[in-house]
């Protein structure tokens, strides 16, 4: 079965953590945004009446099944491409890690859009600069903090253990995407979380995801995605 990817086509976004997980599982898939009329062929999906449709990208279909959501997205393909326990405590502790990235993720795009998404980030530049603060002062340490703990309890390779899980691909983005957007900050930071940056080290040197960091398919970070380097931000 080959899945279809539904996602913007000019950013990595919440879709990345999707496409991640597919390419270390050597699945097959179209991005089918970034094709011809891709674009539309996905609006097309979202406005669809009746049965299931998604709510916004990122959506996977996968045979009949259209799945929304990233965290629910990646639980349905850890389960079916060893990328989750088998157990089910396994799988429900692994998206529930997956869950608490997602809260991050939002207010990693609230340092830029502390206002809501309607605005611009000119429109707001002075209380994303306090916000931007309070969350390298604040929030940073207690998400990164939690996983290098987790990281360190488990003594594996990974955070959950000697396997490596979806969780772990989507900590490497974490991770890329925070020195992408704040390179200043970030470099400070790392001391703190070896753990994790040997974390991002080890899922960069995987066979699948090293050819696709390499390869056309990865965008690039940009001031369009979540990932948004602002020189004032960056202390």
């Amino acid at each position: 079965m080959k899945y279809e990817l539904y996602y913007w086509p000019e950013i990595q976004g919440r879709g990345e953590y999707v496409r991640l997980a597919l390419e270390e599982a050597g699945a097959a898939y179209v991005d089918v945004a970034r094709g011809p009329r891709g674009t539309a062929a996905m609006m097309k999906m979202m406005d669809a009446h009746g049965g299931t449709p998604p709510f916004a990208p990122p959506f996977l279909k996968a045979g009949k099944l259209v799945i929304g959501q990233t965290a629910n997205i990646l639980l349905y393909l850890g389960s079916r491409h060893g990328l989750a326990p088998k157990s089910e405590a396994g799988k429900l502790w692994v998206h529930q890690l997956q869950l608490t990235i997602a809260d991050f993720v939002l207010e990693i795009h609230d340092t830029h859009h502390p206002l809501g998404p309607s605005l611009y980030y000119e429109d707001a530049r002075r209380e994303a600069k306090k916000r931007s603060d309070e969350f390298w002062k604040e929030r940073v340490p207690k998400y990164l903090g939690y996983f290098e703990q987790l990281a360190d309890d488990n003594g594996g390779a990974y955070v959950t253990g000697r396997r490596l899980t979806y969780v772990d691909l989507s900590l490497f983005q974490i991770v890329d995407g925070l020195r992408y957007a704040f390179p200043r900050r970030m470099k400070a930071f790392e001391s703190g979380i070896p753990g994790l940056v040997d974390l991002r080290n080890r899922v960069a040197e995987r066979p699948n995801i090293k050819t696709y960091l390499a390869s056309e398919r990865r965008i690039a970070f940009n001031e369009q995605g979540i990932f948004r380097r602002y020189k004032e931000l960056d202390g």
